[in-house]
């Protein structure tokens, strides 16, 4: 056998078993950019706002209990600081909340606060007027949007953007079919190791004082972004599209704050013809 040949055989051997030993090679990174949470050692823990009803505290639950088990972060429940319908971010935390933000078309928002790569603060909206429906007001896909929002917080990208693949048993994989896909997989837990194995000088996950719930003061400008006390964005302030993806049904957002300062949105919209309402209010 001709020596050139041989060499061809055992380099197809040597990577077939690579790939037979070390199946999440054949998983695409799904970190969301370079944006992590800034913190001096690991594990380290992000605080989730409740701002939600009593239907949707045990999905906060498990979202929190499921992405506890990283073995880089922690995530811990707290009370919310926020009121829902306004959703104020708050420094160095998570604000999670749930109302009726009415026939807009999205299921589910997250966004992130960054500056430079450093996460600063994040919100998790849910929208209950489509998770009223009879599609949506199911345990699976309250599961999935749920751990999948937070996931967005914590860095995480999604693992895939197809509805109609195979679910890959993660609530980071779009699906029409939430069934198995209501919690994190290997993948993810793996992907947080690689996005946090460094250590920062400083620290951006933090509890900050809040004021009380539902005492924010509105305000119809843009955020300073060096104010501990951001608006909240609405539907149509949510800067420029960058990513599109499933005719329009995922969704990423970029607004420019300038100086390094920028607000991330995820958005997950409803599937056509499940709305309740038009979606007038989508663009």
């Amino acid at each position: 056998m001709p020596t050139g040949f041989r060499r061809l055989r055992l380099m197809t051997f040597l990577l077939s078993l690579a790939f037979g030993v070390c199946p999440t090679l054949a998983f695409a990174d799904h970190s969301w950019g370079s944006y992590h949470w800034a913190r001096s050692s690991n594990p380290f823990t992000v605080k989730l706002g409740d701002n939600l009803s009593n239907t949707w505290d045990p999905y906060l639950s498990a979202a929190s209990s499921d992405w506890s088990q990283s073995t880089v972060l922690n995530t811990t429940i707290v009370a919310g600081g926020t009121a829902p319908k306004k959703c104020r971010a708050s420094a160095g935390r998570v604000e999670v909340c749930a109302t009726t933000y009415g026939n807009n078309g999205w299921l589910g928002v997250a966004q992130i606060w960054i500056s430079g790569s450093h996460i600063t603060r994040g919100t998790v909206k849910l929208n209950d007027t489509y998770f009223n429906t009879a599609k949506y007001n199911t345990s699976e896909w309250r599961n999935l949007v749920m751990c999948q929002e937070v996931g967005h917080t914590l860095g995480l990208d999604h693992q895939d953007e197809n509805f109609n693949n195979t679910n890959l048993n993660t609530c980071m994989d779009y699906t029409n079919d939430p069934s198995t896909n209501q919690h994190p997989n290997q993948h993810d837990y793996e992907q947080l190791i690689a996005i946090y194995g460094h250590d920062d000088s400083t620290t951006t996950a933090f509890q900050s004082v809040q004021n009380g719930r539902g005492q924010a003061r509105a305000r119809t400008t843009l955020p300073d972004p060096d104010s501990d006390e951001p608006a909240v964005l609405g539907t149509g302030q949510w800067g420029k599209l960058i990513r599109s993806t499933n005719h329009g049904r995922t969704e990423l957002y970029e607004l420019d704050l300038g100086r390094g300062h920028k607000i991330l949105t995820h958005v997950i919209w409803a599937e056509p013809g499940e709305e309740p309402g038009s979606r007038d209010g989508r663009r």
